[in-house]
């Protein structure tokens, strides 16, 4: 089967122009909701662990709040994905992010009442937000070409980086404006967390339109009446790979990350500087992510992936090297962010285009899904395998997962 042109992702009514347009149109829409999702999501990783520790008396049970949060986003990707692809991107998204709110309200709740179980629930719920999020990357490839699918994504990406730098570090005056209204103590940033929720909430809803994934859906119907070309190959064992590399980056960096705040604080560092180190993080997650998308256009999917885990690689031997270093930490928490950008970026877009249009919003789905069900798993054991082997123990457990997915790497080549 021959790869559609660019003239063949025309959807119908619209000439190359007015497709271009559109696709503009909704990078812009869906950056400015990222913006605000990053502020939510951004104002509450940076206080889970220690809401967890603190509701539970047991700082190995920190990382129960991240493993709840990637364990919500496992459960709500593949359903919102079946929602956006009967129903369009825009009910989906906004879908996610309206579970989220109520789970911010159980977090308040939950503290209110000192019940952690209840937490738990919470941050499960906040779990959809995220799968919203995940899922606007590949929204911004519903009407992109080949040229310039890992372009377009990682726009969308990079636009977390404004809300998500901005997040955490809401935490200071958050907690001042909470005191000032007699919340509880770390409750007050999620007053921000609510309000990013409801302008995204509003901007998706109301600014989405033409819906996306709809139209791309219209085009693939017309070019099937008019009995052209209308699937890519499908390439199962490149789009397996691409799981898998996605997979294996977010495990290593969430399971990394969940334990930071902690580490950080055992050590004498105060809310500042954990919200300093989760900020920086953030950064290198998404503010390269153009450079990432436009090296995994002209370079390759794969290579991109490999320079990830080489990015990866460094932070591990960073943090064996100084882990009780606050400056040594901060900059293995920028390469983490840096390599988990990488294999993300390329990664989406080869699982994409290695899958026929049939099938690319299911596999999209349980990309997800199963990319969550690992950062569950790696923030559930991270707790544990710091109280056991230190935070250097637990960076350089890593490196099995590292070496499998670049063993795994001639699977994608064609």
């Amino acid at each position: 089967m021959t790869e559609p042109t660019a003239m063949a992702h025309r959807p119908p009514g619209l000439d190359a122009e007015g497709r271009a347009a559109l696709q503009r149109r909704t990078i812009v829409v869906l950056s400015a909701g990222q913006v605000l999702g990053g502020i939510s999501f951004g104002a509450t990783i940076s206080l889970g662990a220690i809401l967890a520790a603190k509701l539970s008396g047991d700082d190995a049970l920190s990382g129960l709040a991240t493993a709840s949060i990637t364990l919500g986003t496992a459960l709500t990707a593949v359903p919102l994905a079946g929602l956006a692809r009967r129903r369009g991107r825009r009910p989906a998204l906004a879908t996610g992010m309206l579970i989220a709110l109520a789970g911010v309200g159980l977090v308040l709740a939950a503290i209110t009442a000192s019940a952690f179980a209840l937490l738990l629930v919470g941050f499960v719920l906040i779990g959809a937000g995220q799968a919203s999020n995940l899922q606007s990357r590949f929204a911004a490839t519903d009407l992109a070409t080949d040229a310039s699918r890992a372009r377009d994504l990682s726009l969308v990406i990079w636009a977390t980086t404004i809300g998500a730098v901005l997040g955490p570090n809401l935490a200071g005056p958050g907690e001042a404006l909470g005191a000032a209204l007699g919340m509880p103590q770390y409750t007050g940033p999620y007053l921000f967390t609510i309000a990013a929720q409801l302008l995204g909430i509003a901007l998706v809803w109301t600014a989405l339109r033409p819906d996306p994934l709809i139209t791309a859906h219209q085009a693939i119907a017309a070019r099937a009446a008019g009995s052209e070309e209308i699937t890519h190959i499908d390439r199962p064992r490149a789009a397996g790979f691409a799981t898998v590399a996605i997979i294996g980056a977010h495990a290593v960096m969430v399971s990394i990350m969940a334990m930071t705040p902690i580490h950080l604080v055992h050590h004498g560092a105060d809310l500042t500087v954990v919200g300093l180190t989760i900020s920086l993080h953030i950064a290198g997650m998404y503010a390269l992510s153009p450079v990432f998308g436009v090296l995994a256009d002209r370079w390759g999917r794969v290579r991109t992936i490999l320079l990830g885990y080489a990015i990866l690689a460094g932070c591990v031997a960073v943090i064996a090297l100084d882990p009780h270093s606050a400056t040594a930490v901060t900059v293995a928490l920028v390469l983490l962010g840096l390599g988990w950008s990488a294999a993300t970026v390329a990664g989406a877009a080869l699982l994409t285009e290695s899958s026929a249009e049939s099938l690319r919003t299911r596999r999209q789905g349980r990309n997800d899904f199963w990319m969550s069900i690992a950062g569950a798993l790696g923030a559930l054991g991270a707790g544990g395998a710091l109280g056991w082997a230190g935070f250097d123990g637990l960076a350089l457990l890593a490196l099995p997962i590292l070496a499998v997915v670049v063993l795994l790497s001639p699977l994608a080549r064609r």
